[in-house]
């Protein structure tokens, strides 16, 4: 069973000698190019059976092969009820619609695939891989499925092994892991072609599943590594009109008895070499001076075996990129008046560096100050980007001088009255805040504000530059008198006034003084016998008039209570209304029916009494009242009569 996955990492070829047999020989430097690279194609599912391979499995169109047989998909899923692995992309990297070999392994072990590798160079180390995976989940065959095991065989063309490998088990994961398994090989002197055999050794069953994808066959030589003859490093980054010629050097380990260079240049970001003519030594001078990124490396081979690709073992690649200067800019808010921030500007890079007038420096990239008289002039920029490539700009400052306003003094007067402002220094003028002022764009409004006010004053030049100049009109606030509410009392009784008075800085009295414990006191007590009426005089006293106002005291020899009233609608007499006791308002009344049922009560004279009870009228009658003043004195009790 199986399917395939493609797993986002790059290809590494690793000398795993370690788990060759000890026919294998080991790569101890270098590798070159695949000399082949089987992937087996790319496009819909399925592919066509393998044309270039033998197998003794047979081929299926079906996504899902059953045992002994094998296809070639892009992807599989859900097969023999979701046992194997999900697989949506093959192995290598950005191989869309890849292919891969699916083997569903024959129940008896054997050959799985086996093909023949011609044009190889004849007494060289070759390397040869490929990548499996193991395409049962771990659940599957009640969690103890057949592993597959496999031989990776080199032979000859009349059979003789050069190399043999076992992978072991390949053990089932949660996810779809591809790994590589492969082994070293010495091609006979005079053989440049060799057999590949693939075989599955494991027995047949549930499970024993897997995909194969990028078999490759690399020389194999000496160390070959490369790097910037400076720094030791395997890249560079240079900035366009810089220092763009620096050497590339190489060092070679031992292997070759006359090993033969040949440095090469990729213009397609590495996955294809061109032989750089004459560059046949140790070392190599870069002297591109365009803008672009440039990838090299060392090829090596012995003598004259140069000049076969399949023969050379590479180096690491030496990347490096000339980077164009960044575009810098430059700009600022000018002209800028005196005194106002000058906002400076720069965009282009990571890094920031100002200079300027008056010894200006600064190190960001919207720096902002001040205005001055020595601002004025040309500030410089200098912008770097993340490769330390860089770029400079200007732009050219002029400030503008501000004008000096002038304001009237501070003033104080009385409320109502008016004064006259006057600022000056410019061509133009607004005032705030415009209450009180007869207009906001003069230079001498007439402020008659109503509370003490801060008169702020913009003064614009012709240039339009501005200064602010502020001024406070003190407002005297005028006398104001509030004797409070007429009083009603019964004689003998005391009574509170309830004056209160307001302005800036006053004094007060009350007249006539007569029956007043106090009359310098805002709220005195008066105790007269009859009839008083009493004026509340409050004076300035910083000149600014005189409010008075008056406050009647009614006084009341007795409670006067009616004997009698008519309820009968005539618009006379029609309620029981009892007047004084507006001089007891929490007097409680009460009157009763002859049967002493409560029938009406009230408080004070708030409520007067129409001869109902519940809405009904009552019949004619004598009816008891009891008032209670709730001043200390006796209950008063009487009858009062209906009449009609």
């Amino acid at each position: 069973m199986k399917s395939i996955f493609f797993f986002k990492i790059a290809i590494v070829l690793i000398c795993i000698g370690g788990r060759m047999t000890s026919a294998a020989q080991v790569c101890t430097g270098s590798l070159g190019d695949p000399v082949v690279n089987v992937n087996f194609g790319s496009g819909v599912n399925p592919g066509n059976q393998l044309q270039a391979a033998s197998t003794t499995y047979n081929f299926t169109s079906s996504i899902c092969p059953n045992d002994g047989s094998y296809t070639v998909v892009n992807s599989t899923a859900g097969c023999f009820n979701s046992s194997w692995h999900t697989i949506a992309e093959d192995h290598t990297p950005n191989d869309a619609s890849g292919y891969i070999m699916l083997v569903n392994a024959s129940v008896t072990p054997g050959d799985f695939y086996v093909d023949t590798v011609k044009n190889l160079c004849a007494n060289t180390t070759f390397e040869f891989a490929a990548w499996i995976l193991n395409v049962l989940l771990p659940n599957a065959c009640g969690s103890n499925p057949i592993r597959p095991k496999l031989t990776f065989t080199i032979e000859t063309i009349t059979g003789a092994v050069l190399g043999s490998y076992s992978t072991g088990d390949i053990a089932s994961s949660g996810t779809p892991t591809w790994k590589q398994y492969g082994l070293f090989f010495t091609t006979p002197i005079n053989t440049n072609s060799v057999v590949i055999r693939l075989t599955n050794t494991a027995p047949g069953g549930c499970g024993n599943d897997l995909a194969l994808d990028d078999i490759t066959f690399r020389p194999c030589g000496p160390s070959v590594s490369t790097s910037v003859a400076n720094n030791s490093q395997t890249t560079a980054n240079l900035c366009k009109g810089g220092v763009t010629n620096i050497p590339l050097t190489a060092n070679i380990g031992n292997g070759y008895i006359v090993p033969a260079l040949q440095w090469q240049e990729s213009s397609m970001n590495g996955n294809t070499w061109a032989d750089i003519a004459g560059a046949n030594s140790p070392s190599y001078q870069f002297t591109k001076t365009a803008v672009g990124v440039y990838k090299y490396r060392l090829s090596v081979a012995e003598g004259t075996n140069i000049v076969i690709n399949n023969c050379r073992v590479a180096s690491n690649i030496i990347t490096i990129t000339i980077h164009d200067i960044p575009v810098a800019t430059a700009a600022s808010n000018s002209p800028v008046c005196e005194k106002r921030a000058i906002n400076l500007s720069a965009t282009g890079g990571i890094t920031y560096a100002w200079t300027g007038p008056a010894g200006f420096s600064a190190i960001s990239a919207n720096p902002s100050f001040p205005a001055q008289t020595n601002s004025p002039g040309q500030y410089i920029v200098t912008v770097t980007d993340s490769f330390g490539c860089n770029n400079t700009a200007s732009v050219s400052v002029i400030t503008l001088p501000k004008p000096l306003a002038s304001i009237s003094n501070t003033q104080t007067f009385c409320e109502g009255n008016t004064v006259s402002l006057l600022a000056g220094g410019g061509i133009a003028y607004l005032w705030s805040p415009a209450t009180g002022l007869s207009g906001i764009n003069i230079p001498n409004p007439i402020a008659s504000p109503g509370d003490t006010t801060n008169y702020s004053v913009v003064v614009f030049s012709a240039n339009n530059c501005t200064d602010t100049a502020t001024v406070t009109m003190n407002v005297i606030k005028r006398p104001t008198a509030n004797a409070g509410p007429d009083k009603i009392l019964l004689r003998g009784l005391p009574v509170v006034l309830d004056g209160s008075a307001g302005g800036s800085n006053v004094s007060f009295n009350w007249s006539p003084v007569t029956f007043l414990n106090d009359p310098l006191l805002i709220q005195p007590v008066a105790t007269p016998l009859q009839d008083i009426r009493y004026t509340l005089n409050v004076i300035s006293n910083d000149g600014c008039g005189l409010a008075t106002d008056e406050v009647i005291v009614k006084v009341y020899d007795d409670i006067y209570i009616p004997t009698a009233f008519s309820p009968n609608n005539d618009g006379l007499n029609d309620t029981w209304r009892i007047e004084a006791l507006i001089v007891a308002p929490n007097a409680s009344v009460i009157i009763f029916n002859r049967y002493g049922k409560i029938i009406f009560e009230t408080t004070g004279n708030s409520k007067q009494w129409d001869g109902t009870y519940k809405g009904i009228s009552l019949p004619v009658g004598a009816y008891t009242y009891m008032i209670d003043l709730k001043n200390g004195k006796p209950l008063i009790k009487g009858t009062v009569m209906i009449v009609r």
